[in-house]
């Protein structure tokens, strides 16, 4: 795959996205306003031609797919589901700090959830197989999976996904500068 690009997107607008709150495993909807932010990608992503899409198994993320017009295409793949948040499912940053002070997502992790290390041997078989692709692949899923999966293909450490905030359905383009892997874009607007 050295020279090919992936082309990430989270999943548009959910109720539990829009409240800051930690959407896992829950299978939630994407609201009228993500619908309709899924719907643009279209726009954006048509100049590009994909060898294969990828999509995570839940609504949300497969909704995006199908709503940016590559529903029939995307293969779904279970290492693309977001991370298990265990007892902190559903709930926001602030909640959880009230019962456990300077809690860090990245630090300190999810009592009965996922470990990162577990998501980041996840994300390490997603660039695997995507090196794997003769073209460009085109990956639609959630948040924090994406941003374990971008640093791992900069060779980085998992905790180190902290620093790259990722919207809500704005691809991102990961690819090489040479023979390194390198972030070609971050956030692209959609167009208003």
């Amino acid at each position: 795959m050295n020279g090919h690009e992936v082309v990430i997107v989270r999943h548009g607008e959910t109720e539990w996205s829009r409240a800051q709150r930690h959407t896992g495993r829950t299978d939630l909807p994407l609201t009228e306003h993500g619908r309709e932010e899924a719907a643009e990608l279209a726009a954006v992503l048509r100049s590009r031609t994909f060898a294969a899409v990828f999509s995570s198994p839940l609504q949300r993320a497969l909704d995006t797919a199908k709503l940016a017009g590559y529903g029939q295409q995307a293969v779904v793949d279970p290492d693309l589901q977001e991370w298990d948040y265990g007892e902190y499912e559903g709930m926001s940053s602030e909640e959880i700090r009230t019962t456990r002070p300077g809690w860090v997502l990245w630090r300190d992790g999810c009592p009965g959830g996922e470990t990162l290390e577990h998501l980041a041997r996840r994300a390490d078989r997603v660039i695997e197989r995507l090196r794997g692709v003769d073209g460009d692949a085109l990956l639609f899923a959630h948040g924090h999976v994406l941003r374990v999966i971008t640093v791992r293909w900069l060779e980085m450490a998992p905790a180190q996904a902290q620093h790259f905030v990722l919207a809500p359905a704005s691809p991102s383009t990961l690819g090489y500068e040479h023979e390194w892997p390198a972030l070609r874009t971050w956030n692209l607007p959609l167009p208003s």
